[in-house]
């Protein structure tokens, strides 16, 4: 379990301080994260890493000369913010465009997404790289939907040395991708592992077995099996991933096929544990045919004190044999010598001005903003009175950190909406705000899924009538058109979705009949309620529960009882603040 921490909301934030401190030859903080702290060559591209903390020294360890320029860091276990990733993107830009590179999960394609169509309208030049090393977490036939593990490295390090090298953008994202293509990782865990402030872990594992091809997020195994030996151990990760030999990798040809590989401590198995497995994994490369490029062994890619580890091959051929061996001095990975000037202390850049210009509203608009600020605050009681639960439903199939993302958000909305109905905002401007602010905040796939919402509902209302039943039943269709396209979601993925289409639907009959806004609200409100219980029988078809569909069986999605719970909410504050023929 994790013992020392102060407020396990801030364990993020004090942790990125405490790092830079300790850190200062290497990286220096910026808003959202952490950039080189040393001189990058000019007009050269730059390569941002990001995902969420909890994983070091991923990701912040792996910025330095030779290896990432900036490191965007979400909160515990999920993706960073779009907000986060473009003022790293901004701070790290060397004037020839920049690669991310991530793994390859929904939050972190919907931020890092969001921020590239951001930097990419004012003129900043963008690819990415969504890392899908996890053999086990989807069948090659769809390795598009592999998660990103310990692989990470592999990638990360080929980009950054050939932006170091001079590459153009486009050269660095196509080795990049190449060197993706031809890494493999399989992981096994003993233990789940336990986040600052939580009584109980992300997961278990019974007393004498092991968990097979878990995440790196507290997301259960595929499988279980008992415990093997050191030796019986390092048989099954090499068996398992030469059964999934890259194409273009020649195991006939006159010279041995060359491999690095990687054997990852996942934060509580101990070096020497490692030592005895890689033992026997050198072994069964060798009886293999294969040629062992500067294997590396220690924690690389962890999960706070989950016990664990995963291997990792890594199949090379000249150019990416040549770039892996480059060069490079970051906090937790070094190669060869590197000459970096280290740049004078500076302050923390403040970033962008993220100052709302307040529009002129209505005496009507800002009635109902200060309604739409008393909605968000009975869903902010309403989810922190839920958070835990939503957390057990989540950790079923997934990682157990909705309870806490959604937490978050909805506080970062609500003060964000108290501070701008105080400035006089009508009501589309305050949930514009609201949406910033949960999506910011929260990260992860709810975040980036919250932010659209609000916003798509905040462009319905405007700054300027009185919103009726239609601009509510417009600015939810809005919402659920908009969650629809950018999260690749439709109703029977056992998603939000499936409760927000239907309540959707049910509000814009109500608006067509006519209804008052409380009524149309609380009929669609009985119906979204029982479309989140029928997730329960849905099998996940997106997110981190997909590889584990079978387990979330009998158990409604948390985001589908997250948001029923929070159209609940709001339904108390139409009755509250309107009677039966009027609308808020």
């Amino acid at each position: 379990m994790t013992r020392l921490f102060n407020d396990p909301a801030s364990f993020a934030d004090e942790m990125v301080e405490g790092f830079v401190a300790s850190h200062a030859r290497w990286v220096k903080r910026v808003p959202g994260g952490v950039t080189r702290n040393t001189v990058s060559t000019p007009d050269t591209a730059a390569v941002v890493i990001g995902g969420g903390s909890g994983h070091y020294p991923a990701f912040a360890g792996l910025v330095g000369q030779g290896l990432a320029h900036g490191a965007a860091m979400g909160n515990l276990f999920a993706s960073p913010s779009a907000q986060q990733i473009y003022t790293v993107a901004k701070a790290a830009d060397n004037g020839r465009g920049v690669l991310f590179g991530y793994g390859n999960y929904a939050g972190d394609v919907l931020h890092f997404d969001q921020a590239q169509e951001r930097l990419r309208a004012e003129g900043i030049d963008c690819r990415s790289v969504a890392v899908t090393d996890d053999i086990s977490s989807a069948p090659l036939t769809e390795h598009t939907k592999r998660r990103g593990i310990a692989g990470d490295l592999t990638v990360f390090k080929v980009a950054a040395a050939a932006a170091e090298a001079g590459y153009s953008l486009e050269a660095v994202a196509q080795v990049a991708g190449r060197a993706n293509h031809r890494t493999r990782s399989f992981g096994v865990a003993f233990t789940g592992c336990t986040l600052p402030g939580a009584a109980q872990p992300l997961f278990t594992v019974p007393e004498g077995r092991m968990a097979v091809g878990m995440g790196i997020h507290g997301e259960p195994g595929i499988g279980e099996t008992d415990t093997p030996t050191a030796d019986e151990l390092a048989e099954l990760m090499v068996t398992k991933l030469l059964t999934e030999v890259p194409e273009g990798v020649d195991l006939q040809g006159s010279a041995p096929a060359r491999v690095v590989p990687i054997l990852n401590g996942l934060g509580s198995v101990k070096y020497e544990e490692l030592f005895v497995v890689y033992r026997r994994v050198s072994q069964l490369l060798g009886e293999a045919g294969l040629r062992v490029i500067d294997p590396q062994v220690g924690e690389l890619v962890t999960s706070f004190d989950m016990a664990g580890t995963s291997l990792t091959l890594f199949w090379v051929d000249d150019e990416l044999e040549s770039l892996w061996s480059a060069p490079c001095d970051a906090p937790a990975f070094r190669r060869g010598s590197v000459t970096a000037q280290v740049l004078s202390a500076t302050p923390l850049a403040a970033g962008p001005d993220l100052e709302i210009t307040v529009p002129d509203a209505t005496p009507e608009s800002k009635n109902a903003a200060s309604q739409v600020l008393a909605a968000l605050t009975a869903a902010e009681s309403i989810v922190i009175a839920n958070a835990d639960e939503l957390g057990r439903i989540d950790a079923v199939a997934g990682d157990g950190d909705h309870g806490i993302g959604m937490e978050r958000g909805i506080r970062a909305a609500v003060g964000a909406a108290a501070a701008i109905v105080a400035r006089g905002a009508g009501a589309g401007t305050t949930l514009h705000a609201a949406a910033d602010a949960w999506a910011d905040k929260a990260g992860g796939t709810s975040g980036a899924l919250w932010g659209l919402a609000l916003r798509a509902v905040g462009d319905a209302f405007g700054d300027e009538v009185k919103p009726d039943s239609t601009a509510v039943a417009t600015g939810v269709a809005g919402a659920a058109a908009a969650i629809m396209q950018f999260g690749k979601a439709k109703p029977g993925d056992k998603t939000m979705v499936d409760v927000l289409v239907p309540f959707a639907d049910a509000l814009a009959e109500g608006a067509r009949t006519q209804q008052p806004l409380a009524q149309a609200w609380g009929d669609a409100a009985v119906i979204a309620q029982q479309a989140a219980d029928n997730t329960a029988d849905l099998l996940p078809l997106m997110g981190r529960a997909r590889p584990h569909a079978e387990k979330s069986l009998g158990t409604p999605d948390a985001g589908a009882v997250s948001l029923a719970l929070i159209i609940q909410a709001v339904h108390t504050t139409f009755t509250l603040n309107a009677s039966p023929k009027e609308n808020p």
